[in-house]
């Protein structure tokens, strides 16, 4: 059997090493269009950063070590330009020419190439993506040769890993992303940590505009931005999305959705002999069934090894997951992470859901070097089943974020989080992790114990509503809303009658800093009669979103 793989990298090279594995007898071709078969490019940041120093690292593996360990043919400079299923040839395009090989079986795994916006200018030779070894070379190279100011347009993953790592380099830079926040996936009231913790780096963010030329001059170009901003620059990351790089593929007949490749759970292709897998695919989101390609190296690899299943041993194949697009970066002295659906995704589905908002230490609070903690997680209104995960913090964020991956994946409910026996030491953890606060915070409100407000609601309560700052007066006298009655929580049961004289039939709405003690005011309150609700996740939840959309430029937010 002759399997032709097209793309290494992630998907790609998973699928080829795993069919070496299961046949030692096949005969296994992998096509690549560029130099690299194999490399780290997630480690491409860091190297540019100084970071990663020897940029040998990066190539995990060549052609020859390919050869040597698995006896896979490989053929780097390869550019796939035609595909013909019916006679199960590829017609190839290298330095000697054209050339047609064939194939029994066929794994498309060509990823994506990055989006060029209409900019004026942008084919200046100072603009360049991040996204290959050679472009990472070149680039550190000119870190290294005294360039002192970089614009980086694009605040997803990408741009926001090359901004922090030019910064650590010593780099003026400014960070343009088009959204209203930094890490579009990331909600707001979490990327307003992320916004300041690339402020403490030095990096200044400009968000809600965008780039609409470049302007190349002898020494340095600059960079012109919508509000009239001139941005200079001694070179420009471009970083703003890609697309599925599948043209090719889609003019050979293989159906394509919205440029992507439509393949069935084993990774098969409209087309017989033909898989698909990694950034150029459809994939069907775990939680709201949304379609859409996965940026994700993790999903490549694990849809690669079960292509290849499929291929060599079809009868038992496992199918290919759906994804929950579990990410994690490295923002400054911030970790975000994020796992399943963020509120935008599940408002597109229709997905009815309730947000918690908490802000734990991430381990006991006695043990020297705590730190807070902030975590958005989405439920299902009836039964509790987590949708989705985001936290933001020093230290302990990966792990959380692993757990709530795991608990999505297995279609966990709040009551499971609950249930969970989880490492605990003083240096790692609480006794009662965050995880298992936030199942306590979920049972509370699918229950009816606890009933929650929000940020949005901010206008309708202020207007309707007294609202009940059950904090110290210390607290209260640093910063309150306007109108505010604040009774501290300890003072609440001697002093309902003044509470009940101030709501003067109106509903109270409870806060403080962080949501744990207007939880219990707010049950102080309930069995009182009151119409009683607590803010969702504080002060400190409110404080982060009020000031995100502060921030964003008019009418960002819809």
């Amino acid at each position: 059997m002759r399997i032709v793989v097209v793309g290494g990298v992630a998907g790609g090279m998973s699928a080829a090493a795993r069919a070496r594995r299961l046949d030692e007898t096949a005969e296994i071709v992998v096509l690549e269009r560029g130099p690299y078969v194999s490399f780290a490019n997630c480690g491409l940041p860091y190297y540019v950063g100084g970071e990663i120093t020897d940029p040998g690292v990066l190539q995990v593996q060549t052609p020859e070590s390919l050869r040597a360990a698995l006896a896979l043919d490989v053929r780097t400079g390869h550019d796939v330009i035609g595909v013909d299923p019916a006679a199960r040839t590829v017609t190839v395009s290298t330095a000697d020419g054209v050339d047609e090989i064939g194939y029994d079986a066929l794994v498309l795994s060509p990823g994506a190439r990055a989006v060029r916006p209409p900019i004026p200018g942008l084919d200046s030779p100072r603009v360049s993506t991040l996204r290959t070894v050679d472009e990472a070379l070149v680039m550190r190279a000119r870190v290294a040769g005294g360039a002192g100011r970089v614009v980086v347009l694009g605040a997803g993953f990408i741009g926001v890993e090359a901004a922090e790592a030019l910064a650590n380099a010593g780099m003026t830079v400014t960070l343009v992303e088009l959204a209203p926040h930094v890490l579009p996936p990331l909600e707001e009231e979490l990327a307003f940590y992320a916004t300041h913790a690339l402020a403490r780096l030095g990096i200044d963010v400009r968000t809600g505009v965008a780039a609409t030329r470049i302007e190349s001059g002898a020494e340095r170009d600059v960079v012109v931005l919508a509000d009239g901003s001139r941005l200079d620059a001694d070179f420009v990351v471009l970083s703003v999305g890609v697309r599925p790089d599948t043209e090719v593929f889609e003019r050979a007949g293989i159906a394509c959705e919205r440029g992507a490749i439509v393949a069935d759970e084993h990774g098969r292709t409209s087309q017989p002999g033909i898989w698909a897998v990694g950034d150029a695919v459809v994939s069907v989101d775990a939680v709201t069934g949304a379609r859409r390609p996965v940026l994700l190296a993790g999903p490549a690899n694990r849809a690669g090894r079960l292509v290849a299943d499929d291929i060599l041993r079809p009868g038992s194949a496992r199918p290919i997951p759906p994804t929950i697009g579990t990410a994690i970066v490295r923002v400054g002295d911030l970790t975000a992470a994020m796992t399943g659906a963020n509120r935008a995704s599940l408002d597109a589905a229709g997905t009815a859901y309730r947000t918690l908002h908490l802000h734990p230490g991430q381990h006991a609070s006695y043990y020297p070097g705590t730190s807070t903690l902030h975590m958005v997680v989405h439920i299902t209104p009836d039964d509790g089943r987590v949708l989705g995960a985001q936290v933001v913090g020093e230290d302990g964020v990966d792990k959380r974020a692993d757990v709530f991956a795991t608990a999505i994946r297995a279609g966990m409910t709040v009551d499971d989080l609950v249930e969970l026996d989880l490492a605990y030491a003083p240096p790692y953890g609480s006794a009662k992790d965050p995880v298992t606060m936030a199942g306590f915070l979920g049972q509370n409100v699918v229950d009816g114990t606890l009933r929650l407000w929000y940020p949005d609601d901010i206008e309708t309560v202020v207007e309707e509503a007294l609202v009940l700052d059950v904090r110290t007066a210390g607290e209260f006298a640093r910063g309150h809303l306007t109108g505010a009655l604040n009774v501290p929580h300890t003072e609440l049961r001697e002093r309902l009658d003044e509470v009940r004289q101030a709501a003067a039939g109106r509903p109270v709405r409870v806060m403080c800093h962080s949501g744990w003690r207007s939880y219990l005011a707010h049950r102080v309150l309930t069995a009182h009669g009151f119409d009683s609700a607590s803010l969702s996740g504080g002060m400190e939840t409110l404080t982060a979103a009020l000031q995100a959309r502060a921030a964003a430029p008019q009418g960002a937010r819809a």
